[in-house]
């Protein structure tokens, strides 16, 4: 007799498995859906999918009276610019301290204290702080993703630096190599894809950074646009972007995790090689 813990789905049962609670959830919507719809035809609570396509269409597909931009397209770039510049910064200063704070016995004693009090400092109660300093422009959003996800990456690359084999350094140093070689012939390789799987932990944390820096000051993306049509209870729009930024989430995570797969494919997740 089998045991429940040792049974494992096939392809197409993981497949039907991995669907189903979604299948599930749309059911559930679309039975709420109809019968608020049916009990009040101008129900904005949940609004049925031909009502959110129709708002998708004329966000996404017809310019604005106003700008003469399509609205829909302009959040997203505009999201993605600041989400992107935000993710750069930190991920550059978080390995950059990661690798120094834990390869240099010197630095780490006197950074390494520091960056823990940083790492428990609440990122978005500094965000008026941000925009005081920055104003309410672009460099405040992006400060605030760069300033929130920057100690996450750190402490992060800190631990997989002490977690190198010391012996590979010690091998460096007979065969002549100095601290700089040291450091971006033995250490830094083996950094770069653990970096990438850092930021892809860290990108959960950056998008809920950009939706509030971009609720509370912006004339323009997904996190703006939601907080703005919030007031009218236009949920046909509201929803749809919810689902656009989870999608959008989906795909850079998928995309750093095949970058990972084809420019290091030595590595294994979990620090593995």
């Amino acid at each position: 007799m089998k045991r429940l813990i040792n049974l494992k789905p096939g392809k197409s049962g993981a497949l039907f498995l991995g669907l189903l609670p979604f299948l599930l959830i749309l059911m559930i919507y679309m039975a709420g859906s109809q019968a608020r719809l049916a009990e009040n035809e101008k129900d904005k609570l949940l609004p049925s999918f031909s009502q959110m396509g129709d708002a998708v269409h004329r966000m996404a597909a017809e310019p604005s009276k106003r700008t003469g931009k399509i609205i829909f397209w302009q959040d997203t770039v505009s999201s993605l610019k600041r989400l992107g510049l935000g993710v750069l910064i930190a991920a550059t200063i978080g390995l950059l301290l990661g690798m120094f704070t834990g390869a240099i016995p010197l630095v780490g004693a006197s950074v390494s204290p520091l960056l823990t009090v940083i790492s428990l400092v609440p990122p978005l109660a500094l965000l008026p702080i941000l925009f005081i300093v920055f104003g309410l422009g672009e460099i405040s959003k992006v400060a605030l993703i760069a300033i929130g996800i920057t100690p996450f990456i750190a402490r992060d690359m800190l631990q997989r630096t002490g977690e190198i084999p010391f012996e590979q350094l010690v091998k460096a140093q007979t065969l002549g190599a100095n601290s700089t070689q040291i450091l971006s012939r033995v250490i830094l390789p083996q950094l770069l894809p653990r970096l990438t799987e850092s930021v892809r932990l860290a990108l959960g944390a950056a998008w809920l950074f950009l939706i509030s820096s971009e609720a509370i000051a912006s004339t323009d993306g997904l996190g703006y646009r939601i907080f703005l049509v919030r007031r009218y209870l236009s949920m046909d729009v509201i929803l749809p972007y919810v689902a656009w930024i989870t999608l959008l989430a989906f795909l850079l995570d998928y995309a750093l995790r095949v970058m990972n797969k084809k420019l290091f494919p030595w590595y294994l997740p979990g620090g593995a090689a």
